[in-house]
């Protein structure tokens, strides 16, 4: 078998298609490396995604496959050889399943060395959406073998190729999000909306289910004789999508089973000031941990002691409980996996603190808060690789005038900003008169 396997891998398209795959997936995924970068989910996840491009070029492989042995007549050839027929077909099916494999995991090993020295949490459910991404390419290539058979016409590939392609990028956009839909598209609920996001056992499991389904439904059609031995193919879809429908979570559960607890959970040092990060960016806190300390020392004159990430997440939402003494900051990842706008880091993180939280609403005052954060930095709030990102002048005009009162007052009004803030009072006045 390994001889006459390594035969039909020579001769047949299999290589070929799978190096064009798997360079067609490796440059999409780097060139987009900031959608993943920030964990071994995001990547499993956002290369799943990349099945709408991965997944046609499949089919279109098998069917071409096809269509040469056809036009190549192989089959006439093989019905003169007294072997039974699944000795000839079992060996196109597993060069063709091993090649479009092969191409899949090369994509996925090209990207992992941009993140592997800061991704550090690995869940469980990353390998699920792998093992459902390579159940969906092989079904796709033997999907598309049973197409070219069926339909041995030169168009057959390109057709199969394009008509994939409408179909897992816009199919999706005109169906419902999430539940049964997830189950019958590979890329259905691979987006990620935060980095704590996951995807479900539930919906990989039914993920897999259908997808081992069209599997067998393509085996079927590619080694059927006649019409009658070509209907039982329906067998297989009926009894995979019956399955993958009672498995797959659907409404509130589906939007629940989304948010990984575990990889919202926090990680923290030993020492203090105690400083926190998310076990999803466990491996970022090397580069946090300088940052928020000198940012803790400048809140000195505040009773904020420690500093842990914002875990705040908007689908399901979720938010960490305020405490007086934490400082929130935002964590997040640059395309090569390191910590992002690192030079605006503690300006962001002091900002917040004297934003106050979340709940406060409209009653947060943004100009306020970064004219008290750039003062403690002792930094203008201009425009820069240091500073802001968008020209903010009623902030730089506060922050003047900070700058020429006495520094005792005006480190009063930068107090009696916080200290408003954390009880969502306004703050709109405090830093243009004298503090009570």
């Amino acid at each position: 078998m390994n001889r006459i396997l390594t035969i039909e891998l020579r001769r047949s398209a299999a290589l070929g298609a799978a190096l064009l795959m798997a360079v067609a997936g490796a440059i999409v995924l780097h060139a987009t490396a900031g959608r993943w970068s920030s964990g071994w989910m995001a990547l499993a996840s956002t290369q799943r995604e990349y099945l709408a491009i991965l997944s046609p070029l499949a089919m279109a492989a098998g069917a071409w496959d096809s269509y040469r042995r056809h036009r190549a007549n192989v089959a006439e050839l093989f019905t003169t050889v007294p072997r039974p027929r699944r000795q000839h077909i079992v060996p196109i099916l597993l060069a063709t399943g091993l090649a479009v494999i092969g191409a899949y995991l090369v994509t996925l090993l090209a990207a992992a060395p941009r993140i592997a020295d800061t991704a550090r949490y690995l869940p469980p459910a990353a390998f699920a959406v792998v093992v459902v991404g390579l159940a969906a390419m092989i079904a796709s290539v033997w999907l598309g073998l049973a197409v070219g058979r069926l339909v041995p016409a030169l168009a057959t590939a390109p057709a199969l190729a394009v008509i994939g392609f409408v179909l897992l990028i816009f199919a999706p956009h005109a169906l419902p999000d999430g539940g049964v839909t997830a189950a019958f598209s590979p890329v259905m609920g691979m987006s990620m909306f935060s980095d704590y996001d996951t995807v479900s056992g539930e919906v990989s499991g039914a993920q897999a289910l259908w997808m081992v389904a069209v599997a067998v439904a393509g085996v079927v059609l590619f080694a059927a004789h006649n019409r009658k031995v070509a209907f039982t193919a329906l067998l297989p879809l009926s009894l995979g999508a019956t399955a993958a429908v009672l498995v797959v979570p659907t409404g509130d559960a589906y939007d629940h089973k989304r948010l990984d607890s575990v990889a919202q959970e926090l990680v923290c040092t030993d020492d203090t000031p105690r400083v926190c990060v998310s076990r999803a960016h466990e491996g970022l806190l090397p580069e946090v941990l300088p940052k928020a300390r000198h940012a803790l020392e400048l809140l000195a004159g505040t009773p904020v002691v420690a500093a842990h990430e914002d875990t705040t997440t908007f689908t399901p939402p979720t938010s960490p409980r305020p405490r007086a003494d934490t400082a929130l900051m935002t964590i997040t990842v640059d395309k090569h996996g390191h910590l992002a706008h690192r030079d605006r880091f503690e300006a962001t993180m002091l900002t917040n603190v004297f934003t106050g939280p979340l709940s406060c609403g409209d009653s947060r005052n943004f100009q306020v808060a970064t004219a008290a954060a750039y003062w403690l930095l002792d930094r203008e709030p201009t425009v820069g690789p240091k500073g802001l990102e968008f020209e903010d002048p009623e902030a730089e005009k506060l922050w003047k005038g900070l700058k020429a009162l006495p520094r005792a007052e005006a480190d009063a009004r930068v107090t009696a900003v916080y200290q408003a803030a954390r009880k969502c009072q306004d703050t709109t006045t405090i830093l243009t008169r004298s503090a009570r």
